[in-house]
């Protein structure tokens, strides 16, 4: 069951009025409707990061909110357009094109619906083939939200498994050497965030201020090599120092106090960004 709360994510940014346009429709639908933002300044196209910022923030919502999330660069093809709905009771409309990659592996999504558009489509918008985000997805948002429809009433249901994925790495341990990526950058810090757990990352690591050796390689070209100090916060080191450090989703992070480390080394995100933390060797430690 829906409670009413329509949260909105998207590429769009806010030099013009679409995200206003969405707005819009949603009261249309429903006059004072409560609408919040995860962000719409997902880089454009880039399904991966919109995937990520769903795991990142669908938590912390209450059961039977609605999430809107559109980065959509096949928007007017053949791509279904669906309602998922999470072990959780969350529900996530958007394109399926990926960027349900991060809830389905680590949240659970339990029912898929295709929204028929014939019910579910902004009245008098289906001459549009470029603006799903406001025609479909937010009118159909905003429905649901309000329970105007239920998740039912979205159209046909689909198994979860027929969804699209991007891929996907796990980090490795092996031989005391942890083995991640570069999942996202903590805007607008510039922070690594990898998705090396901090479990996993305890199983080498034993106290704050230990010396690790971090290297970050691209498609298996070195672009950055050093040895890092494992800091319980950013006040463990010096402003424009280095660091490793537990960030809020519980994963390894690589930072620069109070600077982009993103920005220093031009470190991106994505499968071919491989990050490679080891011990630094007892007879090493003293030069540290």
């Amino acid at each position: 069951m829906t409670n009413g709360l329509l949260v909105f994510q998207s590429d769009f940014g806010n030099s013009d009025g679409a995200v206003s346009a969405m707005h819009g429709v949603a009261n249309s639908v429903k006059l004072g409707i409560p609408i919040f933002e995860i962000t719409h300044q997902i880089p454009q196209y880039n399904i991966r990061e919109a995937s990520y910022r769903l795991l990142q923030t669908i938590g912390y919502w209450p059961s039977g909110t609605v999430f809107v999330s559109i980065v959509d660069p096949g928007v007017g093809s053949n791509r279904r357009s669906i309602v998922a709905k999470t072990i959780n009771n969350h529900y996530i409309i958007t394109p399926d094109n990926g960027t349900l990659t991060h809830i389905k592996e680590f949240v659970e999504i339990t029912e898929v619906r295709i929204i028929d558009e014939t019910i579910n489509r902004l009245p008098k918008s289906g001459e549009s083939h470029t603006f799903h985000g406001r025609d479909i997805f937010a009118y159909t948002g905003a429905r649901l939200a309000s329970r105007i429809i239920e998740f039912e009433a979205i159209g046909p249901a689909v198994h979860p498994s027929t969804l699209i994925e991007l891929p996907l790495k796990s980090a490795s341990l092996i031989n005391e050497v942890i083995t991640g990526i570069i999942d996202i950058i903590d805007k607008p810090f510039g922070n690594l965030w990898t998705n090396i757990s901090r479990v996993q990352f305890r199983e080498i690591a034993k106290n704050f201020g230990d010396p690790f050796e971090v290297s970050i390689t691209r498609d298996g070209r070195i672009i950055y090599k050093s040895i890092l100090k494992y800091g319980r916060s950013f006040a463990d080191s010096h402003i424009g120092e280095p660091l490793l450090y537990v960030n809020s989703l519980d994963n390894m992070g690589i930072a620069i106090n109070q600077g982009s480390f993103a920005d220093a080394y031009r470190v991106r995100t994505g499968t071919s960004w491989e990050v490679v933390i080891r011990e630094v060797p007892e007879v090493d430690k003293n030069l540290t």
